[in-house]
């Protein structure tokens, strides 16, 4: 008798467990869709137009692709790789990623490839790494000894702070970073963004983002720069 109410007393422990911290391997195969206003100094006014597809391999691994299309005739594509580890407190992440920018406006191409490593708990998330960027003119000759425009070393840093734990049916979080889902700033060029989301019921999300970019922001002449608003919803199979 007492063997049994010790095996009842264990098992309704391990399933309280379980449902106060799903974790975060939880995630769906999912599609996001989102509209964006724009602005900055150097484009003007612009609207975007971006998705997105998350696609969890198994809980260990994920990958993550992305495109975005603009009315600037800037139009981006990114693709990322993420093993993840669970920790008795929290989730160690890699992740590798992709990006590329075609400034079709220039006729310029960016290919920027990236390395990272990050740690998440309920309410914080950091990641840090390196990437290396090559610009290349459309129009450059490849008979000639014209070379690409090649940052070999960037730092990349993202610190994103929750007022929820991340797997809440809604949440608001404060990010300070370099890169976003479609670009990657130098290191001395820092993002500052706001973003939230509702569940509207088991498949269906609202997303919402809004970032700002200054310029000389390490320097005492920082100036505003640009901003970004997207909003968009989450289809979860």
């Amino acid at each position: 008798m007492k063997k049994t109410l010790l095996f009842l007393l264990l098992s309704a422990l391990s399933a309280a467990l379980s449902a106060a911290n799903p974790g975060f391997g939880d995630r769906r195969y999912s599609v996001l869709g989102m509209v964006e206003y724009s602005y900055n100094k150097t484009w003007g006014h612009h609207a975007n137009f971006d998705i997105q597809s998350l696609m969890p391999i198994n809980p260990h691994f994920e990958m993550e692709a992305r495109l975005q299309f603009s009315t600037a005739n800037v139009h981006s594509g990114a693709l990322q790789l993420r093993p993840k580890f669970e920790l008795p407190v929290g989730e160690l992440f890699l992740e590798t990623d992709v990006y590329y920018r075609a400034f079709a406006r220039n006729r310029i191409g960016d290919i920027t490839a990236a390395l990272g490593v990050g740690y998440r708990m309920d309410y914080v998330s950091i990641t840090l790494g390196v990437f290396s960027r090559v610009i290349d003119d459309w129009n450059r000759s490849w008979y000639t000894d014209d070379n690409f425009v090649v940052e070999p070393f960037n730092l990349l840093y993202r610190i994103e702070v929750f007022c929820r734990p991340q797997n809440n049916n809604w949440n608001l979080s404060f990010m300070f970073s370099n890169i976003d889902d479609y670009q990657m700033e130098r290191m001395w060029q820092p993002l500052f963004g706001i973003g939230a989301w509702y569940d509207i019921n088991e498949h269906w999300r609202l997303n919402f983002m809004a970032q700002c970019k200054p310029t000389g922001m390490f320097h005492l002449d920082a100036t505003f720069y640009g901003a970004t608003g997207r909003v968009g919803f989450t289809y979860r199979f």
